[in-house]
């Protein structure tokens, strides 16, 4: 009997073990800002492809790419609704100085913004002649 009760107590015990979960990036430590309204709190992003797969403790977890967020704020993207940096995106094509404001997404074309023809200059490779007739 005794042996019963052993070898069903190590199957149970095997049975439960897990394999670590694992992700392409993790950020670990962050204070998440999740665009609720509800306040930030402090956890880790489990991160596959572009998708966030887990939100939560990811002590155990292994990733590709560990990125330590301990002191840092960690948000979603933010959609910049009335977009003037149609200037700079032309100049730089990247649009540096919103990404590193954490902007994802602009929408231009509201307002007295004129960036629909600009782009379809762009396209058409005359920009310089756009540039112009603004004037």
């Amino acid at each position: 009997m005794r042996q019963v009760l052993l070898f069903l107590a190590v199957l149970l015990f095997l049975s439960c073990h897990t394999e670590k979960q694992k992700f392409d990036s993790i950020i670990r430590n962050g204070m998440i800002y999740d665009g609720s309204g509800n306040l930030p709190f402090k956890s880790d992003i489990g991160i596959n492809d572009d998708t966030i797969a887990f939100i939560g403790n990811l002590t155990d977890a292994l990733a590709k790419n560990d990125i330590d967020a301990k002191g840092l704020a960690v948000s979603p993207g933010f959609i910049n609704m009335l977009s003037w940096a149609d200037g700079s995106l032309l100049k730089d094509g990247r649009s540096m100085s919103d990404i590193k404001q954490g902007v994802t997404m602009e929408v231009f074309g509201k307002e007295k913004s004129n960036s629909q023809f600009r782009f379809v200059c762009r396209r058409h490779h005359r920009t310089e002649l756009c540039l112009r007739k603004r004037k």
